[in-house]
Order: C-alpha cells, then sequence, then structure tokens
C-alpha cells in the first residue's frame, strides 16, 4: 500500500499548481477569436459549404436539382467536414523544461504547458477530441477533459530531457509536440517517423529561453543541468558562443527538415514573447490537409 500522508502531499501539491494553469491557460484562450476549427473542408455533415458541378461517382440523389436547373450542367451541394477530430499532444516534462534565465520569465515548462493547453481549450470549443499521448488520458472532448489535461502536464520528469511519447496516436488523426527539443535527435526522428507512417500529421513548437538563444555569456562559466547530472566548466565562454550558435541553428534546420519530410510544421517560441502569435500558429498548423 502507498503511503497515505505521501498521496495527500501529493495531491494538494497538483491541486494548489493545477488553478493557475487553467486560469493562464483559459486567459490565453480568451485573447484568440476563431471560427469552428477544420470546418472547411468538404464531407460529412448538414451546413451547406458550396455548390460544384456533378462528377461520374455522383449518384442523381445527390444532385441539386434546383440549382441544376439554372444552368447546362448538373451541380450537387458539398457539405462542410462536421466529423470531430482527435488531437493529442505530448508535453516535455523533463527537467530541462524547468529552467528560466531569470525570475521575471516563466520557466518552459510554463509556456509550454500553457501553450498546449489553451490550444486544447480552443479546440474541444471547436467540437474536437482532445488529449495526451501515451495511454492515460485518450482523446475526449469536454471540460473534465480539459481538466484531467492541466492534471497530466502538472507533473515533472525526474529526468534531465524527455522524449517524444507516440502511443495513442490514432490514424490520420493530429497531434502536436511541444518541447525545448535539445535531447538528442534520434528519438524525435523516430517518433516523427512512427506518426508520419500512421498518417498523422501535426506540429513541432519549440519552446527555448532567449538566454538559448543568445549564450550571453563570457569569462569563468559553469555550465550544469537542471538535475546536476551534466555539468561543464569554461574560463572562457565567449570562446564557445559560434560554435554554440551554429550547433543550434543546424538543431533548428533539422527540426524544419524533419517536419518538412513528415508532413508537419515546426516554429520556435520564446518565454519572453508573447504567446497569443504561438498559439495562432499552432491552431493554424492543425487546419493543415492530412
Amino acid at each position: 500500500m502507498s503511503d497515505p500522508i505521501a498521496l495527500r502531499a501529493r495531491a494538494e501539491a497538483q491541486a494548489s499548481a493545477l488553478p493557475p494553469l487553467l486560469a493562464a491557460a483559459e486567459h490565453l484562450a480568451s485573447t484568440v477569436i476563431l471560427g469552428d476549427h477544420g470546418r472547411r473542408r468538404a464531407g460529412t455533415g448538414d451546413t451547406f459549404w458550396q455548390y460544384r458541378p456533378a462528377q461520374s461517382h455522383d449518384t442523381a440523389r445527390s444532385i441539386d436539382w434546383r440549382r441544376s436547373a439554372r444552368s447546362d450542367s448538373a451541380f450537387v451541394q458539398d457539405k462542410e467536414w462536421q466529423i470531430a477530430q482527435s488531437v493529442v499532444f505530448w508535453v516535455d516534462q523533463g527537467a530541462s523544461m524547468r529552467f528560466a534565465s531569470t525570475e521575471a520569465l516563466p520557466t518552459k515548462a510554463t509556456t509550454a504547458r500553457t501553450l498546449a493547453l489553451a490550444c486544447a481549450i480552443l479546440l474541444n470549443r471547436g467540437g474536437e477530441r482532445i488529449g495526451l499521448t501515451g495511454a492515460a488520458l485518450p482523446p475526449r472532448r469536454g471540460t473534465a477533459q480539459i481538466a484531467q489535461m492541466a492534471a497530466a502536464l502538472s507533473d515533472d520528469d525526474p529526468a534531465d530531457y524527455a522524449h517524444p511519447e507516440t502511443r495513442g496516436l490514432m490514424p490520420h488523426s493530429r497531434a502536436v509536440f511541444v518541447s525545448d527539443f535539445l535531447s538528442d535527435l534520434a528519438p524525435i526522428e523516430a517518433a516523427l517517423t512512427r506518426a508520419a507512417d500512421r498518417g498523422v500529421r501535426g506540429a513541432l513548437v519549440q519552446i527555448l529561453d532567449p538566454q538559448e538563444e543568445g549564450f550571453p555569456f563570457d569569462g569563468r562559466t559553469v555550465f550544469e543541468s537542471m538535475t546536476g547530472a551534466l555539468r561543464h566548466e569554461t574560463l572562457k565562454a565567449r570562446d564557445l558562443r559560434d560554435r554554440y550558435l551554429n550547433r543550434l541553428a543546424a538543431r533548428k534546420d533539422r527540426l524544419a527538415s524533419l517536419a518538412r519530410t513528415t508532413g508537419w510544421q515546426f516554429t520556435t517560441q520564446h518565454t519572453d514573447a508573447p504567446a497569443t502569435q504561438a498559439l495562432l500558429w499552432l491552431y493554424a498548423a492543425l487546419e493543415q490537409p492530412a
């Protein structure tokens, strides 16, 4: 049996973190006014979208005879696609995401979780099913699902770096991976390849602290991972700057290339930048046809 005192302490810790995360995500979502997600595609539904010329595979019953009577051609009504789509999220909960270069900035984890949850709120309002990769929270609709997502995202992974989870990706669904993507690229590449093999399309959102972009270090500097497992000391940090920036640029290029190859999209969001633009980008990326 688990220690009930430890269980209670864990529950209270999660409960104390949950309202601020939900409130921040709701606030971010409220800054965006959007129409129905993913509706402007022909498919099963009741809402008229457009007339199109009848084709050989169309049945006589599908022809709109009133519209066809006004021309020499037969026309069919296309309906807007109304089938709820599943969108699953993987949000990096590794220790590296808990980094913030100053107390005035949010951690990468806070930015990632808020952005992902705000996107899930918008998708849920649009009628989509949302969930997390893995088996713990399969896609569903409703405010209860949002609360469960917030609770799950409030957990931390003790390892320095986490790798994308692809379990729970349904064929031809959508997915969002949010991370700093500073870990080994091989698991990231493998995850995108598995997703593409299932016809899953989506978006990669890289979250970086401005210090990780600018490398403003000089002289003696000690670089240490969030868990302390990795450590490097140098007396001439400035000498590392060009090499670091070149490697970071190469990593971004590689991520963008992987996204293009697998039919995904890629962007970078900084923790000191307003998240509204990233949310709009992410929402639009999920509108792209599979």
